[in-house]
């Protein structure tokens, strides 16, 4: 077995047991492999493993690879976008990860040629460091949002600060959880909102066990580009 499969292996086993500790259904979450610091080569190794959801954060990287790997993959983009490259990624993707002002809206709208699947990139923690927009501006944002046809509002997203304590990044990942449950109980048709991205390498497992949907897991999959992989 490959590292790469004993990795895929070891994950499996744990979002099954944090599904089971939670009472969730394995089938309703997805591993998104975060390959955006490895090359195409190994990228298309983790599609064969059978990871067929592919995050990337820089839309040089994402075309690079598109062109390497011509199908098979359903691809994310996880990364903040600046409007300019909006035109660049748009119609080569199936879900954008980081809406999180107004200008970006406009230019899917002005962009895309057909509705596009995103996520609301929400700044929870109130880090400088984040983007994202603030909770109290969420429902605001959602409504101006709306007004662009060529938006789908699938879900929220949001990082949890890189720390070792496990209560605070719960805190965060519940909090999340429940704005997304109160976009997804007003029913609205641009924003049916089933869908929570929160969870990386290093806190996947609690975000699984407050209701994660799309988990964004980059090196504890697809490791270091140096390592060998027999």
């Amino acid at each position: 077995m490959s590292l790469l499969q004993q990795r895929i292996q070891k994950i499996e086993q744990d979002i099954q047991a944090a599904c089971d500790r939670s009472g969730r259904n394995r089938a309703d979450v997805s591993i998104v492999a975060v390959t955006k610091s490895v090359s195409a080569a190994r990228t298309s190794a983790v599609l064969e493993a059978g990871i067929r959801q592919l995050g990337e954060n820089r839309a040089e990287g994402l075309l690079g690879k598109q062109e390497a790997i011509p199908n098979g993959a359903e691809w994310h983009f996880i990364g903040n976008v600046q409007s300019r490259k909006v035109k660049d990624i748009i119609n080569r993707i199936d879900y954008l990860h980081s809406v999180d002002r107004l200008s970006i809206a406009k230019e899917i709208q002005k962009r895309a040629d057909q509705r596009v699947d995103c996520f609301i990139q929400v700044n929870v923690s109130g880090e400088e460091s984040k983007s994202g927009i603030s909770p109290s501006e969420l429902d605001q944002f959602i409504e101006e949002v709306g007004t662009y046809d060529k938006i789908r509002v699938v879900g929220l997203m949001t990082m949890a600060p890189f720390t070792k304590n496990d209560d605070e990044i719960r805190t965060i990942f519940r909090s999340l959880r429940e704005l997304r449950d109160g976009i997804a109980a007003r029913n609205l048709p641009f924003a049916p909102c089933p869908y929570l991205s929160m969870g990386m390498s290093n806190d996947y497992i609690i975000a699984i066990e407050e209701g994660a949907t799309h988990v964004r897991i980059g090196t504890a999959l697809v490791g270091a580009e140096s390592e060998e992989d027999g």
